[in-house]
């Protein structure tokens, strides 16, 4: 809550200029710097998933972890009842991805099956309801990873709603399809 009067603009009050150096400072100071070689093989490993590397470092510095499934709504796929083959860049994409599931979720009325006739996935399982409790997409996800945990899948989506299953299946993060994809 700000002080009544106070626009918000910068402190005028002295040393505002050497507070903000300290608080970068310390901010660079609490970043690990990894040895070189580390770091090449998780910019390898970025590129082998398709993503950024700010992306993949922002997910292994948050869960620790490695991305081993990409869960794949059918809208960021661009997938539909009445087109039910992935457009050409989508499939490019996902065929130059290695060594990670991709698994799609079909956004109803578009039928699970319908999805998996793509080869570029491994897997294809029906959408959560978009507007079912949280418990009920926590289950549908669970059961759609199994034995996967959830904080070592990405989620490319293109909706709003969608970017809810993050936290019902206690996920990475969530990748908006135009930023996993291009614009």
């Amino acid at each position: 809550m700000g002080v009544i009067g106070h626009n918000g603009g910068p402190a005028l009050a002295p040393g505002a200029s050497w507070r903000r150096h300290c608080w970068g400072k310390a901010r660079r100071d609490l970043l690990p710097v990894l040895p070189i070689e580390v770091l090449r093989t998780r910019v390898a490993r970025a590129r082998e998933l398709g993503l950024e590397y700010r992306t993949y470092a922002g997910v292994r510095a948050q869960t620790g972890q490695d991305v081993v499934a990409f869960l794949f709504s059918s809208n960021a796929l661009r997938v539909s009842r009445e087109a039910p083959r992935l457009p050409e860049d989508r499939a490019a994409k996902l065929a130059g991805v290695q060594a990670v599931a991709r698994i799609g979720l079909a956004v109803a009325p578009l039928s699970a099956g319908a999805l998996a006739e793509n080869p570029e996935l491994d897997a294809a399982h029906g959408a959560p309801w978009a507007l079912a409790g949280f418990g009920a997409q926590a289950r549908h996800l669970r059961a759609v990873l199994g034995r996967v945990p959830g904080d070592r899948v990405l989620l490319i989506g293109d909706h709003g709603l969608e970017r809810d299953w993050c936290a019902a299946g206690r996920l990475a993060g969530y990748v908006p399809a135009s930023a996993y994809f291009g614009g």
